[in-house]
C-alpha cells in the first residue's frame, strides 16, 4: 500500500500505487487517478492498462500522462486541464510522486492560479521540495 499524500483538497499524490491501491482510493473519496509513470520504468510496475482496469473497476475515472523526467509543456497542460475539468478528488502517482506532483504544480504556476511561494509550502507539506523546479516570477 503506498502512502496517498494531500496536497490540497482537490489533489493528493503518491508513489507508485498497486492494483490494490485503486479500491483504498475509492473508498477515501478519490473520484480521479493520474498515473504521470510510462510503462517500462520498473518491469516490477503494474502496465497502465492493468492499472486503468483497477481504477475502472473500483469506480474511479483514469487518466495516463507519462512523464520521463522533466513534464512537458503539454503534459502540464494536459494534466491542468484534466484536473480544471474533474469535479472531485484526485490522486496523482508516480515512482515517488515527484513527477505527480512537479506537474501539477506548474501547471498551477503557468496559470496563475497560486503563488510560487504558495507552492512551495504545500510541496514542502506534502514532503516534496519544489523549490528548485518551479520558475521564479
Amino acid at each position: 500500500m503506498s502512502k496517498f499524500s494531500r496536497v490540497t483538497d482537490q489533489i493528493s499524490v503518491a508513489p507508485q500505487v498497486t492494483l490494490s491501491d485503486m479500491v483504498l482510493a475509492a473508498a477515501e473519496g478519490f473520484t480521479l487517478v493520474i498515473n504521470n509513470r510510462p510503462d517500462g520504468e520498473d518491469p516490477a510496475q503494474p502496465l497502465s492498462a492493468d492499472m486503468e482496469a483497477a481504477a475502472k473497476a473500483a469506480g474511479l475515472a483514469y487518466a495516463h500522462i507519462p512523464v520521463r523526467g522533466a513534464p512537458t509543456l503539454d503534459q502540464v497542460e494536459a494534466e491542468r486541464h484534466l484536473l480544471e475539468h474533474h469535479n472531485g478528488r484526485a490522486l496523482a502517482f508516480c515512482r515517488s510522486g515527484t513527477r505527480s506532483i512537479v506537474t501539477w504544480s506548474l501547471g498551477q504556476a503557468l496559470a496563475g492560479d497560486r503563488t510560487r511561494d504558495d507552492l512551495i509550502a504545500l510541496g514542502e507539506a506534502a514532503g516534496y521540495d519544489l523549490s528548485n523546479v518551479l520558475p521564479r516570477s
